[in-house]
């Protein structure tokens, strides 16, 4: 496959940290993974990228501080989608005709249900600055659910509320009427299997590889994976090298250990059940693909591999554009009352 080849997919990558508090320098080439520069020279047609809020001691002044930080970082996302060449796209339609018009997708996103402060009005707020998927937790419990990653210096034990609690269960109600997609990377295996059978939309791991390779317990065992298949979900393998393979350090992996992640989901529950966040700026990186420039190295391993060209769209964005069109779906049979996604 040549670099053309890859220059004519549709590339979404899910999930994407923004530095904060000084925000991103986008458009122009500096030490970050991604940037516009980068993100053009390879090929990278949309970025999901997340406001996100670290987990802090589930107290009433840590909660209204999180709300603060995340509808800040999503108005610092929304302005990269306002520079030359760039569109902030909300719906899988946008995404779609940004790409056709050769500007570039940035797509808003919340990584830790605490960005709420506790209170599901937030999600309205979100889903009008058009975010399309939250994260239920990040490392540490919080009061929408146990996360797979206990923390103990923020007074957790292993477990908090044997999954998702009742306003998580409530939440998860809300973001299906809103259209905002559930994302269960970080969170604990009850947490996901709750979330994946209670949700009406199927659910999505955003940046997460495979349990049976890795056992880490970042990543989705063959249970979980199965769930995924049975309820449309979705995994999105992330590069992060501790979850790819165990004591690994990024310059002692490559891109085949990605592919064989891919492999791995493709063989299990199919190429319909699979796709690529990289957690780039949040830890993802492997040699030869270490920033966003670089993301054809990638490609031309899974064609190596035999993937052709309908799986490769599949893989690097369509898997990902049907489950938003679905959140949209199910967003429009919700109750009257719901705020519109704006197109």
């Amino acid at each position: 496959m040549t670099h053309h080849d890859h220059a004519d997919l549709l590339v979404i990558d899910t999930h994407v940290d923004i530095p904060w508090p000084e925000g991103a320098d986008f458009m122009h080439n500096g030490p970050r993974c991604v940037d516009l520069p980068k993100a053009l020279r390879g090929g990278v047609g949309a970025v999901c990228f997340a406001a996100y809020v670290p987990q802090g001691r589930r107290t009433p002044a840590c909660s209204t501080a999180s709300k603060t930080r995340a509808l800040a970082m999503l108005d610092t996302i929304a302005a990269m989608g306002r520079q030359p060449g760039t569109s902030l796209a909300v719906t899988a339609d946008s995404i779609e005709a940004a790409y056709r018009d050769g500007r570039f997708a940035v797509i808003p996103v919340v990584e830790n249900g605490a960005a709420l402060g506790g209170d599901l009005t937030t999600l309205d707020e979100f889903a009008a600055r058009g975010v399309r998927y939250m994260t239920m937790t990040h490392n540490g419990h919080n009061d929408l659910a146990d996360a797979a990653i206990p923390r103990a210096e923020l007074g957790d034990t292993a477990v908090l509320h044997g999954g998702l609690s009742e306003l998580g269960r409530a939440a998860v109600a809300r973001m299906n009427e809103l259209g905002i997609l559930v994302d269960v990377s970080h969170t604990a295996k009850l947490t996901m299997m709750q979330a994946a059978r209670l949700s009406r939309t199927p659910v999505i791991a955003t940046h997460s590889c495979v349990r049976t390779l890795c056992d880490h317990p970042r990543n989705l065992d063959d249970e979980q994976l199965d769930l995924l298949a049975a309820t449309g979900g979705l995994i999105q393998i992330t590069m992060v090298s501790a979850f790819l393979k165990r004591g690994a350090k990024p310059s002692e992996i490559g891109v085949e250990a990605i592919a064989d992640h891919v492999d791995y989901v493709v063989r299990r529950i199919g190429v319909e059940h699979v796709g690529i966040g990289t957690d780039f700026d949040g830890g993802g990186g492997v040699a030869g693909y270490m920033n966003a420039a670089e993301t054809p190295a990638l490609t031309a391993e899974l064609v190596r591999r035999g993937y052709d060209r309908p799986a490769l769209e599949k893989i690097w964005g369509g898997n990902f554009l049907r489950l938003l069109r679905e959140a949209e779906r199910v967003r429009r049979e919700a109750p009257a009352g719901v705020v519109a996604l704006d197109r």
